[in-house]
């Protein structure tokens, strides 16, 4: 017998004990007898009372659990709808701009964490190198999606290339020219007559276009170097003012050891220009897509939709979560070590994160910017990156805001107005 029925037995009891005290109540000629069958009906009438509110409190907490099962029914059964949906996840391809490393957390946190096959997708990160274009495997059908560089992608858009900017990662350049102190280069117009080290390979558009603010030939005011992917010729005094990037190489000197401390180097050794303070800082990590599917094909472009999704939660978790993101990123090999990955993964955080728009978010003046210089900056031949305006359809923010209304359930941000970075301490060769 249950508790709520025992209650309404002795109540339905109680009510009968009461009409028959009224009787005897009204039979009794003492007022002694009246009083005492009085006394006795209010004890009946409390006890019924609080029999009445323990069943009412029941009935509600039964009410509670039986929408609580309902709601867990419902739950079950939008999974198994969904695992039904997802047997078999759609394969996808993305093409990283180099090796292994924490510039793409994102994307391998995306992976780790499962918010990839959340999306229904299986990943395959396919890794960069000095070789591999990826904006031409994407062009190529080799790849599905690639991450580039928005000047060096357009260059191939105009030289056939269809392909389109759904999502850009990067708001703000990373790229820095880096000397030591004491030889006095603290702004573009100090590279004269300085020998200037660039990668080549379009990373070194912010460089001409920084010599051309500041008024110089490249030509003729400065001994534009040829420069490996690292800082030796830096260090050893072969180049004046060493490209670098704020998450890469930049960390790479300062995990070198003085020789004249025998400590590593402190940023107080170095002067550095930063080309988004200057102002010819230009857009860099983007998602691009095969324009032509984007148009023709619609399972492409609902994987595409999903496929940012995933990312930009990627890119959440690696802004919150910076210490397991870099041990991710560490799991999937990268040729530096702990403390230069952890170093990447907060530094790319600052290229990200805050997004105002949103992560994602083609910004209309970042992206003008971004055009004018490719379109105005001469290099040393003489030529510019580009030749004319690239079409509208070369970037669009329609797949960031349908990944947007994927994730609103998620209860992400996804602006990061509130992002701190967090304190690295660098070690020796990185490590």
């Amino acid at each position: 017998m249950s508790t709520t029925s025992s209650r309404r037995r002795r109540l339905s009891r109680a009510f009968g004990a009461l009409a028959a005290l009224s009787l005897v109540a009204a039979a009794c000629g003492g007022d002694d007898d009246a009083d005492e069958v009085v006394d006795e009906a209010e004890d009946i009438a409390d006890d019924a009372a609080d029999d009445a509110e323990d069943i009412a409190e029941d009935a509600v907490d039964e009410a509670e659990d039986i929408a609580d099962d309902a709601e867990d029914l419902a739950e079950d059964v939008v999974d198994d709808v969904e695992t039904a949906i997802c047997a078999e996840p759609d394969a996808v391809s993305l093409q990283l701009q180099w090796f292994t490393q924490a510039q793409f957390a994102g994307y391998f946190a995306a992976q780790d964490q499962g918010f990839y096959a959340d999306q229904c997708l299986e990943v395959e990160i396919i890794e960069g190198g000095v070789d591999i274009v990826p904006q031409t495997q994407l062009a190529n059908g080799d790849v599905d999606f690639a991450l580039a560089w928005v000047p060096k992608a357009l260059a191939s858009r105009e030289a056939g290339a269809n392909i389109v900017n759904i999502a850009q990662i990067f708001q703000r350049s990373g790229t820095l020219q880096v000397s030591f102190v004491d030889a006095g280069i603290t702004e573009p117009a100090d590279f004269e007559g300085q020998r200037i080290g660039n990668w080549g390979f379009g990373n070194e558009y912010e460089v001409f276009a920084a010599l051309g603010q500041a008024g110089l030939d490249p030509a003729t005011d400065v001994e534009l170097v040829g420069q490996n992917f690292d800082m030796v010729a830096l260090l050893e005094g072969e180049i004046d003012a060493a490209e670098a990037m704020t998450y890469n190489e930049y960390a790479q000197v300062l995990e070198a050891v003085n020789p004249d401390t025998g400590e590593l180097y402190q940023p107080e050794d170095f002067s550095v220009v930063n080309y988004e303070e200057v102002g010819v800082g230009m857009l860099q990590d983007a998602i691009w897509a095969d324009g032509e599917r984007l148009a023709s094909d619609e399972e492409y472009q609902d994987i595409a939709a999903r496929f940012v999704a995933a990312s930009m939660q990627g890119w959440v978790y690696c802004r919150d979560n910076a210490e397991s993101c870099t041990d991710i990123v560490l799991a999937a090999g990268p040729t530096l070590g702990a403390s230069h990955q952890l170093w990447q993964t907060n530094e790319v955080n600052k290229l990200i994160w805050p997004s105002p728009d949103g992560i994602g978010w083609i910004d209309q003046a970042a992206w003008d910017r971004t055009v004018e210089i490719s379109l105005n900056t001469p290099n040393l031949e003489g030529t510019t990156v580009l030749t004319e305006d690239p079409a509208a359809e070369a970037y669009t923010n329609e797949y960031v805001e349908a990944a947007w209304a994927l994730l609103d359930d998620e209860g992400l941000d996804l602006t990061g107005e509130g992002f701190e970075p967090i304190e690295v301490t660098l070690n020796e060769g990185g490590n």
